[in-house]
C-alpha cells in the first residue's frame, strides 16, 4: 500500500482510540500457482490488500480462521486483516517463483496492534461504536486504492462518478468522487442511492428502491471550485438483479444544480 494510505488509516486510528504496537512487518511470498494459506487464532473479520496483483480469499458471510493468499508479479503490496477479537494483523506482499512456506499459523503474538482501549466499548456492548470503527478503517482502506470509474456523468460542470463496488461480509463499499470545474462551489445537500427496476420510459412497470447508508466516511459538505473529493457510503450487501440498474442522484444546497447517473 501506498504511504499515503498509511497516513490515511493511522489518523482514522488515532481518531477512534486505535492503539498501535511497533514492530517490523514480517513478508508473506505469493503466486499464481499456489494457494498459500493463513491461519489465525481468531476468526477473519476484514481483510484488505494494496494491490489488484494479489487476492486473499476468506469466507466473508460465516467468518472463518483462514484464509488463501494468491498473486502475480507486479508491485509489491501489503495485506491487512483484523479479527473478530479486534486484533489488527499486517504483513508485507512479495510474488515469488518459488515460494518459501505454503502455510502461516498466525500467532497472537504477531499482531500490530488491537482496536482499542476497547474494554470500555466491550462493557457496554455499544457494537454501533464498534461497527463504524471497523467501517472507517475498511473505508480509509478502500480509498487508497487507485481511483478508477465504474461510470461517469457531468452537467453544469459538476462531475459525479461511481468508483467502485467493494463487497465485505454484510456489507458494500460504494466509492465516490465528485469534481467541481464550474467555476462555483457547490454544496452539498444529498446524494441519494436507489435500485431501479424497469425501464423509465414505461412507468407502468418502473419502481425505484431507496437505499440508505448505513455509515459514511469522508463525505463532504462543499466541493469548492477546482476541487476533486472521493467518499465512501457504507451500504447493507445488495445484489442488482438482472433488469436492476443502480441511480444515484446529488442534488445542490441553496441550488439547482443536480446530477443523475445510471449503472
Amino acid at each position: 500500500m501506498k504511504r499515503r494510505g498509511w497516513v490515511h488509516c493511522a489518523m482514522a486510528m488515532v481518531c477512534l482510540n486505535m492503539v498501535w504496537s511497533q514492530k517490523s512487518l514480517d513478508t508473506i511470498y505469493a503466486n499464481a500457482s499456489k494457494n498459500v494459506a493463513l491461519f489465525f487464532p481468531s476468526p477473519i473479520r476484514q481483510a484488505v490488500v494494496g494491490s489488484k496483483d494479489f487476492v486473499f480469499s476468506y469466507d466473508r458471510e460465516e467468518a472463518g480462521y483462514f484464509g488463501l493468499l494468491q498473486g502475480v508479479e507486479g508491485v509489491e503490496s501489503n495485506l491487512l486483516v483484523i479479527t473478530s477479537d479486534h486484533r489488527i494483523y499486517t504483513y508485507i506482499l512479495k510474488y515469488a517463483d518459488e515460494l518459501p512456506q505454503l502455510n502461516h499459523f498466525v500467532q497472537e503474538r504477531d499482531g500490530i496492534g488491537k482496536i482499542g482501549p476497547a474494554e470500555e466499548l466491550r462493557v457496554k456492548k455499544d457494537s454501533l461504536v464498534l461497527e463504524a470503527s471497523h467501517y472507517d478503517v475498511f473505508s480509509a482502506l478502500v480509498l487508497d486504492g487507485k481511483p478508477k470509474v465504474m461510470v461517469t456523468k457531468h452537467k453544469k460542470g459538476i462531475r459525479l462518478r461511481l468508483e467502485d463496488m467493494v463487497y465485505d461480509g454484510r456489507e458494500v463499499y460504494l466509492v465516490f468522487g465528485i469534481r467541481n470545474r464550474s467555476g462555483i462551489d457547490f454544496e452539498l445537500d444529498r446524494l441519494e442511492v436507489f435500485r431501479a427496476n424497469g425501464s423509465a420510459k414505461r412507468r407502468a412497470s418502473y419502481q425505484e428502491i431507496h437505499l440508505e447508508p448505513i455509515h459514511g466516511y469522508g463525505v463532504p459538505n462543499k466541493v469548492k471550485d477546482g476541487e476533486m473529493i472521493r467518499f465512501v457510503y457504507v451500504m447493507p450487501k445488495f445484489v442488482l438483479g438482472d433488469r436492476e440498474r443502480l441511480k444515484l442522484v446529488l442534488e445542490e444546497l441553496h441550488g439547482s444544480r443536480r446530477v443523475e447517473l445510471r449503472l
